[in-house]
């Protein structure tokens, strides 16, 4: 792949153009990587503080009980957002991996086979979840397998 940058004062703002005679898998993540956009999320610590949480400092989110809950590597964090709305916040490093939960892709640990036909995903921090069977698919398909 040919890659050219032009830099000049009259570009305030980065944008990129790709050229190709079809989208492959490649260029698909191409656009994918460059129209991601991660932002902070602000979430509450107990009632009263608010945090800043980057998206690189969160390792799952799931609902609890009608709650969103925001896991870190040791504290929980309660968030005001939905989960529909945080996925789209977080950026392509994070997947869902089931009706109520997403995870942040790169503090996998290890996986195991589960229950009729899940498999359990272990992250870093000790939190665990299923992988549904709806998401399944993309999940085996982001490993490789």
């Amino acid at each position: 792949m040919k890659v050219n940058i032009d830099i000049s004062p009259e570009y305030k703002e980065p944008f990129a153009v790709i050229h190709t005679d079809k989208v492959t898998d490649e260029i698909q993540r191409m656009i994918d990587i460059f129209s991601s956009i991660e932002t902070p999320v602000t979430a509450l610590m107990n009632e009263e503080d608010i945090v800043v949480l980057q998206p690189g400092e969160i390792y799952m989110v799931r609902v609890e009980d009608g709650d969103t809950i925001i896991y870190g590597q040791k504290l929980r964090f309660r968030s005001r957002k939905r989960l529909y709305e945080l996925s789209g916040q977080l950026g392509r490093q994070f997947m869902q991996i089931s009706k109520t939960t997403l995870i942040n892709l790169s503090y996998m640990d290890s996986i195991e086979p589960g229950f009729s036909g899940t498999l359990l995903l272990k992250l870093k921090n000790g939190c665990k979840d299923y992988v549904s069977r709806k998401y399944l698919p993309e999940f085996k398909k982001y490993l490789g397998i």
